[in-house]
């Protein structure tokens, strides 16, 4: 069982992270409805929210420090709120001011903080491989700073996933990769794309630590994901860790979910870990008062946060090919054809 203070701390995350997701729904909806135009609005673009996955991000967190490298996959914000990632920068990343993270241009799926060691991407199972290089450089320096890869369970069937236990297992890399299994790949439920129901399964062929927690609690995660960080930072090799979380939202947002039973929605919409973790925190004696103050605390933060980002500069419109990668040609070639 973790202590009071690991309990509060997580529960503190999970409020903000879902306080966080709920905001910026508001927000993003702004200018796309009553018909859904995905280039209007104060956050034009895609937008993919984690309410409901909040237990995994937290109760892995909880057991890392800032020097730990956190990858995540294209819904990131609960983990990148757990890993301690500079929220008014981020939120100002996400609507694209020029004092964001990436100065406005990665949004909201390209998110990067080197004060804490966190990155994520857009593309499906692509934090594998940079979490597996940078256990392998801290093998090399002889530290015991760990890696954790986060990635959803269609991720699973990527090339990269494998090709990066594959190393992991090889090297004994001190590198934990943790599955949110949220039972939708996109629209396909994960029986019609993945063959094994549990994940975690996939460690065995490649003679690997691997576990699955089946219930959406936080309590459960931080148990189980301290054992495998353990593991990882007194030289024992990686783990495969799944999670079982929820999708409270669609896939993204504007997604209808046509394609989702209503009783799946629902079912998932029960399926809270948030009153879970406030049930067991007034078990060790947590007063309802102190988790109200907790409640306020996050909600200020998340507020002040988007109040902050949205008073930000936009980037400046010549500073547009700055900081991106540019084809080296492309200038050679505009100079041939003048």
């Amino acid at each position: 069982m973790p202590n009071i203070e690991d309990l509060k701390t997580m529960y503190e995350n999970m409020v903000t992270a879902r306080r966080y997701e709920e905001r910026l729904q508001q927000e993003y909806l702004v200018g796309k409805q009553p018909q859904f135009d995905i280039s209007a609005g104060p956050i034009p673009g895609e937008l993919h929210l984690a309410a409901g996955h909040e237990a995994s991000a937290a109760g892995v967190c909880v057991h890392l420090r800032a020097e730990d490298t956190v990858t995540a996959p294209h819904r990131p914000h609960h983990i990148a709120i757990a890993k301690g990632v500079d929220l008014k920068r981020m939120t100002a990343e996400i609507f694209g001011r020029a004092t964001g993270l990436c100065k406005g241009k990665g949004g909201h799926m390209h998110l990067y903080d080197p004060a804490v060691n966190f990155a994520c991407s857009g593309i499906i199972a692509q934090g594998c491989p940079p979490a597996v290089g940078a256990a392998l450089a801290y093998k090399k320096r002889n530290t015991d700073n760990v890696a954790v890869a986060f990635l959803g369970e269609g991720a699973i069937n990527q090339g990269g996933f494998f090709e990066s236990l594959n190393l992991a297992a090889l090297h004994r890399l001190p590198v934990v990769f943790v599955i949110e299994d949220n039972e939708w790949a996109i629209s396909m439920p994960k029986s019609r794309v993945t063959d094994v129901a549990d994940g975690s399964k996939r460690a065995q062929g490649f003679k690997m630590a691997g576990t699955r927690v089946d219930v959406d609690d936080a309590v459960a995660v931080c148990e189980v994901a301290g054992e495998a960080i353990g593991r990882a930072r007194n030289g024992n090799g990686p783990t495969l860790l799944e999670v079982q979380v929820h999708r409270r939202m669609g896939h993204f947002m504007g997604d209808a979910e046509a394609y989702r039973p209503a009783v799946d929605r629902e079912r998932h919409a029960r399926l809270d870990p948030i009153p879970r973790l406030a049930v067991e925190l007034r078990k060790q004696g947590v007063t309802p008062g102190d988790l109200k103050e907790i409640e306020a605390r996050s909600h200020r933060r998340v507020d002040e946060a988007i109040a902050w980002a949205k008073a930000q500069p936009e980037p400046a419109g010549e500073e547009a090919l700055q900081d991106v990668f540019t084809n080296p040609f492309s200038a050679r070639n505009e100079e041939a054809l003048a």
